[in-house]
């Protein structure tokens, strides 16, 4: 054999090595692309809105590896079905190419009630909403709290915030109706802060009709009430009444009253 090799000229053995080289090469990579199918392309199926399962088989069918990414939940689709794929339905992708599902879970999450009691109903059916939940009824009170909510309820029976609800339950609201023709006693706002003192009676159904600063006055929220109009109690120290949606006049100055006759 070596002397089949010393034999020749030095030039032809360095052609046969690179002819064998070239075709080892060659052979290599051949068998390499009929391995790994370097050059083949798929189309990806369209598998939106098919049950998972289904989705998955159908795939797996047409040469695809796949994944389950991301689990959300919406009410919006069907339960259990696909509802984003990647890449895209009709890409042109390489063979062993894998696609990833986002999935919409079979069973609903449980999310925390939130906090309802003492809002508005404005506010509690925005709650509501952002909270995945669903308004099933109201329920109107008499209350010195009108348009506020008194209670909140899941199956008839009062649930506590933070308590765990499945999403899109649905909520029972009760609210303040305000005491219509019946009559409540004038209720005190001395010492309060105006802040406190309009929120107070806004949620007693009743309105602030004029509001009389002192002259020191800059800060409105801030200043304490030290008289009012109607007085809680009349000459005789017999208490006053007044029904929902009458006005309330108040005075109010930069100090905390201390002189004044406190109507508690």
């Amino acid at each position: 054999m070596f002397k089949f090799i010393t034999s020749r000229p030095l030039w032809v053995n360095f052609l046969v090595a690179a002819l064998l080289a070239s075709l080892l090469v060659f052979f290599v990579l051949k068998t390499l692309g009929w391995v790994t199918q370097h050059g083949k392309y798929l189309t990806v199926p369209a598998v939106l809105g098919k049950k998972t399962d289904d989705a998955i088989k159908l795939l797996e069918k047409e040469g695809f590896d796949v994944q389950i990414q991301d689990s959300v939940f919406t009410d919006t689709a069907s339960r259990g079905v696909v509802l984003k794929q990647l890449p895209d339905a009709n890409a042109t992708v390489k063979i062993n190419r894998t696609v990833f599902l986002t999935v919409n879970r079979v069973v609903p999450p449980m999310i925390e009630m939130p906090k309802l009691e003492g809002q508005s109903l404005s506010f509690a059916l925005d709650m509501l909403q952002r909270s995945h939940l669903r308004l099933e009824d109201t329920i109107f009170k008499p209350s010195f709290e009108l348009g506020s909510v008194l209670e909140q309820q899941y199956n008839g029976v009062r649930i506590p915030e933070k308590a765990k609800l499945q999403w899109g339950s649905k909520i029972t609201l009760v609210i303040g109706s305000g005491l219509g023709g019946q009559q409540m006693m004038v209720p005190s706002l001395w010492g309060m802060t105006f802040k406190d003192a309009k929120a107070y009676l806004q949620e007693n159904g009743l309105n602030l009709g004029a509001v009389l600063p002192r002259s020191n006055v800059r800060d409105t929220a801030n200043a304490f009430v030290y008289k009012q109009n109607p007085e809680r109690f009349d000459e005789e120290k017999k208490p006053r009444y007044i029904q929902s949606g009458q006005i309330m006049d108040v005075w109010i100055s930069v100090e905390m009253p201390k002189d004044s006759v406190d109507n508690n």
